[in-house]
């Protein structure tokens, strides 16, 4: 018996399901006006607005629409990013709605097993749409399951995204020759989406860009030999990007003195370093602002630093952008995809 009382979808039912619709990094959210202008609905709202801290600008994780349930239309129900939340302790007419959607087993489930909260469902309505069932008995109780899982539910919601972007930049094919290029020359996996053209290729260097009249955008890969665990210290990688950077990365080509370096003065915006595996290797993940060090230019970048299987070779992959006139969120999160195809083999 499912969970929730929706229809199941097949293989055959799968296929002929419309798209998911919407704009990347929007989600609707669906529960009773009383609890979503209350604590419940403010948790789960801050928790999927909080500061998206790759930027440097105040933008949210994620774009919240606040849906009444009793005007859930169909174009609503299509959108790419679902969010129920209800509790069998309310007794509003939303609520009341909501909770008609679950079976009696279900709502028995809800009452008798306390570790239950979350359920994630993929094509509910539509192919490529991602829908979250947040359900408690009692309020106090869902809230404190929500808080203590916030950061898993904001990385199930991004991956999904990244799932649904990885189709979208690839639809096209990626750079023609660079991943051939890469396999043969140094033993690793990487695509890049097509649309961006080769800046740099050398035997320890590759520069990719994809330039607008809205943005810049820059991917590059460096190698060096692997030395010691020392190499992902955060200092030590700070000290490996500032290095690369005045040796490769102009802020004006025909001025090489201005350069681009790691911005590490503004307290709130501190670079982060973090380890996350990245494809089955080791990886050091690093997030912050750069500049030039004339002050001309500044935004966001992402970093993985990881070693081959081997330990042979040490391999920094970033991606930064340059967008001072635009929102960045979705941009960054579009580079994020691209980095996360690196893998050392």
């Amino acid at each position: 018996m499912p969970l929730i009382f929706f229809f199941a979808c097949d293989g055959s039912k799968e296929e002929m399901l419309p798209g998911a619709t919407g704009i990347s990094g929007d989600v609707y959210l669906i529960m009773d006006s009383t609890q979503y202008k209350g604590p419940l609905g403010t948790l789960v709202d801050s928790i999927f607005r909080s500061e998206y801290l790759v930027i440097n600008r105040p933008e949210p994780l994620f774009k919240m629409h606040w849906v009444d349930p009793r005007k859930l239309n169909y174009t609503l129900k299509l959108r790419r990013n679902l969010i129920y939340a209800v509790t069998l302790d309310q007794s509003g007419a939303g609520a009341n709605r909501v909770e008609r959607m679950l079976t009696a087993e279900s709502i028995n489930k809800i009452k008798t097993d306390t570790s239950f909260f979350f359920k994630a469902v993929t094509n509910q309505f539509a192919k490529g749409q991602q829908t979250f069932f947040l359900v408690g008995a009692r309020e106090e109780l869902l809230m404190k399951k929500i808080r203590k899982n916030a950061a898993r539910l904001v990385a199930t919601l991004n991956k999904s995204e990244q799932e649904r972007l990885t189709q979208q930049l690839f639809k096209a094919g990626s750079l023609k020759g660079l991943s051939e290029n890469l396999k043969k020359k140094w033993g690793v996996d990487f695509q890049i989406p097509f649309g961006y053209q080769i800046v740099m290729n050398n035997d320890e260097f590759v520069w990719v860009r994809q330039f607008n009249k809205k943005d810049d955008r820059d991917i590059f890969v460096y190698r060096k030999p692997y030395k010691d665990q020392k190499q992902f210290d955060r200092d030590s990688l700070i000290a490996l990007r500032n290095t690369i950077c005045q040796k490769y990365l102009f802020g004006d080509p025909d001025k090489p003195n201005s350069f681009l370096v790691t911005e590490t003065g503004i307290p709130s915006k501190r670079v982060r370093v973090s380890t996350s595996p990245l494809n089955g290797n080791y990886a050091a993940q690093m997030i912050g602002l750069w500049k030039t060090n004339n002050l001309s230019m500044g935004g966001p970048f992402m970093s993985y630093t990881v070693a081959d299987a081997k330990q042979t070779n040490l391999y920094y992959v970033e991606a930064f952008l340059y967008a001072p006139s635009r929102e960045q969120r979705e941009t960054m999160r579009e580079l994020e995809t691209i980095l996360s195809t690196f893998k050392a083999n």
